[in-house]
């Protein structure tokens, strides 16, 4: 079995309970602590098997580290874990899911090898939002709920659109928001504006 690592939590001793992302579900695993184990960290992508246990979690057992050719990059690594984090807290309430998520993380992780990271992930949470039937595409203030007539287009977090002067954020031209919308690239915005889009993901899902 495969899965990406979204979350680690340390009890008793170095023992771990240790939240993985597969393809179908959100698995939550107990890893005793020793020193023959490989490294458990948020982000990694593992191949594993569970022993299951009628009185307590699944027991993760023969993990195997499967590598991304970018894992010494320290930016690139860092940007993921941010991801990854979100992600966590976006899932952490669910058990069973669409093999959308694990495929997502898993074409992710492919261009993180050779694209901009950030541009990635921009790409990446669209398809999530528009997935989820969250994308808003008809530029309707959240504030107001007012039609946004305006060339610019005001986003708070999880992309909500408003009015600049109703929410008082940072806007972006709607010429460009749909095209990104449609397409899911993000190649119409700028670095400048890839950062400034990244920062409100990192405000949540």
């Amino acid at each position: 079995m495969q899965g990406f690592i979204l979350h680690t939590q340390r009890v008793k001793d170095e023992d771990l309970i240790v939240y993985i992302l597969s393809e179908k579900e959100l698995l939550k695993t107990y890893r005793f602590y020793g020193l023959r184990h490989s490294n458990i960290l948020s982000g990694y992508k593992i191949d594993f098997a569970l022993e299951e246990s009628m009185s307590f979690l699944p027991r993760l057992k023969d993990t195997m580290h499967l590598g991304f050719e970018w894992i010494l990059n320290r930016d690139k690594m860092l940007i993921w874990q941010d991801f990854i984090r979100l992600f966590y807290k976006h899932l952490k309430d669910v058990s069973e899911l669409d093999s959308f998520y694990f495929e997502l993380l898993n074409d992710c992780a492919k261009r993180f090898a050779k694209q901009n990271s950030k541009r990635v992930i921009l790409d990446a949470y669209v398809k999530l939002l528009n997935f989820e039937g969250r994308l808003h595409k008809n530029f309707t203030c959240f504030a107001c709920d007012e039609d946004i007539k305006d060339d610019d287009i005001g986003l708070v977090r999880a992309f909500l659109p408003a009015h600049k002067d109703c929410a008082f954020c940072l806007s972006f031209s709607k010429k460009k928001l749909k095209e990104f919308y449609e397409s899911s690239n993000c190649a119409v915005f700028s670095d400048d504006e890839v950062g400034t889009l990244f920062n409100i993901i990192k405000d949540g899902f």
